[in-house]
């Protein structure tokens, strides 16, 4: 076989893939069959006739397709085996097909497309793309003009007023008239808002009601997230709250959530509803009444107390009755959150399904630390966003780098198998991290500066602050973010055109950290070149301006790697 067809067949086995998904694992990763061409036609139809190439280029586009749906999920060993698998089906058939231009033109396409999607892996193997966050719904219900609420008709306030006879609250509830305008308002124009909240919040009730029954505090405050963030936990305010129950980073500290480049347990259910129950009884202790509290928890506690010393009143609902000492927001909130609680307290009263919540199947299962969630992912069968889900606390798609475990929740069932992996697995394969040694006379702001990162990134991603010192020969673990640009191009599909090269090679020299030159040897080949230097064929072609594959011996190449300064440091 001739080396450019060796060179095409094993392509995109090249850096970007293999540092990601290197075989590591305790079995191989799922080989896609490719699907033999349809080389003879079984029926002959008048309007279609047998064209045996086209069946070919069919099936190759079939398994380019399986490949790019499996690296959207995070799939990237599977991934690679689509691709490879559609790169072979072309060049495993006969001489005389592939003389077909047809062919040709696809082969250089899929050698195109393929690549692009390898340096999208390539800008996303660090794992340090941070999880996107959700609108939280308390800046769209404070914010809504809907305060200007019609009154409530008198079937409304005989159903919430029987039904506050008949179920008991630990919360203080009045029967007044800001309290059943947003009872209407529920049950109408936010009915699809209150609906999707209580079904969501169904899976987190339990446990929420069970650390405030343990911590002595009124159950119904368990409703209160339906009004911050709709039970979503990756929910962000404009004001940079977040989580279930909406903390500020400095609120989420004081009451013992860890926040830093890697996580942030604000975002984490469980552990932010005990930091509620701490932070509700320290406004309790302060105002000795939940109304209150309640307020104070939206507008702080230092502007309700000093609310409360300007006007001298201590009751919420005299204290809100003019518009002199609290924002609308403030005022507002308690209503509505007493509104909330009376029809999730008893739904159907109130024309709502909510089906009852499953037991969750999930489990946890203890991984090292800097492991690629992608990794988890594919072990487990699931998309990556899954596993981003079950661990919404973490910001990055890697568990941090500091500590010897991170206990990670994963689908129910999955967890013998991913120990399997993980025990089988070398631990350069759990991530494609970059480092960088620090030498004389460099600061962070120096090697953020050569190395085309955020200076706080890099701080805050190797646990310091911007303004420390590093020492020579401190390692200083490098965060990438990945180009949006390349990640659009690659996620159509499209291939990487010759305008776009010099684009695509900006985009890698951007991720460099050190640059070399090669004198092309006799056997030299780019795909050859491309694994020594841990760098990819595309790259190798793009940075020199290379239209073909073939290499003149003496001919000097220009090699970028971000593992070149890295490997010869070690």
């Amino acid at each position: 076989m001739h080396t450019p067809i060796r060179l095409l067949a094993a392509i995109v086995a090249t850096a970007s893939l293999s540092a990601a998904c290197a075989s590591g694992s305790a079995s191989p990763a799922t080989q896609t069959t490719p699907e033999a061409p349809a080389m003879a036609a079984t029926s002959v139809d008048a309007q279609a006739p047998a064209d045996p190439v086209r069946d070919l280029l069919a099936s190759s586009d079939r398994l380019f397709e399986d490949g790019r749906h499996q690296l959207s999920l995070g799939h990237l060993a599977q991934a690679k085996s689509a691709f490879n698998a559609s790169l072979e089906l072309i060049l495993a058939s006969p001489e005389v097909t592939r003389s077909d231009a047809r062919v040709r033109e696809h082969l250089d396409r899929l050698v195109d497309r393929i690549a692009a999607l390898e340096l999208t892996a390539l800008a996303t193997g660090d794992g340090f793309t941070e999880q996107a966050a959700e609108p939280a719904s308390i800046d769209q219900l404070l914010a809504i003009s809907t305060f200007d609420t019609s009154p409530p008709t008198a079937a409304t306030t005989e159903n919430v007023e029987a039904d506050l006879r008949e179920t008991t609250h630990d919360l203080p509830i009045p029967l007044n008239e800001r309290v059943l305008r947003y009872v209407e308002l529920f049950q109408g124009r936010l009915r699809e808002f209150l609906a999707e909240g209580l079904a969501r919040g169904a899976q987190y009730l339990p446990m929420i009601q069970s650390v405030f029954r343990a911590e002595g505090l009124p159950l119904d405050l368990a409703y209160v997230p339906l009004i911050e963030s709709a039970f979503k936990p990756t929910a962000l305010s404009r004001a940079k709250a977040r989580g279930v129950w909406q903390f500020m980073r400095g609120t989420g500290i004081e009451n013992g959530l860890q926040q830093d480049w890697y996580i942030d347990e604000r975002s984490d259910p469980a552990k932010a509803t005990v930091a509620a129950a701490r932070y509700f009884k320290t406004l309790y202790r302060m105002f000795d009444d939940w109304h209150l509290a309640m307020a104070s928890y939206n507008g702080g506690p230092g502007r309700m107390q000093r609310a409360i010393k300007a006007s001298r009143r201590t009751d919420f609902w005299s204290l809100t009755a003019t518009s002199r000492y609290l924002p609308r927001e403030t005022r507002e909130y308690v209503p509505m959150i007493l509104a909330a609680v009376i029809i999730a307290k008893n739904p159907a009263k109130y024309g709502f399904d909510v089906p009852p919540p499953g037991a969750p199947a999930i489990e946890t299962v203890e991984v090292p630390s800097a492991v690629d969630l992608r990794r988890v992912a594919e072990w487990a069968s699931v998309p990556v966003e899954e596993i981003q889900r079950l661990n919404p606390e973490l910001r990055r798609w890697t568990t941090p780098i500091r500590g010897d475990s991170y206990p990670l929740t994963v689908p129910w069932g999955t967890a013998e198998t991913i120990r399997a992996e993980l025990g089988a697995a070398s631990p350069k394969t759990l991530n494609a991290l970059q480092w960088h040694v620090v030498k004389r006379g460099e600061t962070l702001t120096t090697i953020a500066r050569k190395l085309r990162v955020n200076r706080t990134d890099l701080a805050e991603a190797n646990y310091l602050r911007a303004t420390s010192r590093v020492t020579i020969g401190q390692k200083l673990l490098i965060p990438r973010m990945p180009s949006a640009a390349l990640l659009a191009r690659a996620a159509a599909g499209a291939p990487v055109q010759a305008e776009e090269t010099d684009a695509v090679a900006a985009a890698f020299e951007s991720t460099v950290t050190e640059t070399v030159v090669h004198r092309v040897r006799r056997g030299d080949t780019l795909f050859a070149l491309a694994r020594k230097y841990q760098t990819t064929v595309a790259q190798l072609k793009a940075l020199n301006r290379l239209s073909s594959n073939t290499l003149r011996i003496g001919a000097r190449l220009v090699v970028a790697t971000p593992r070149t300064a890295n490997a010869q440091q070690q």
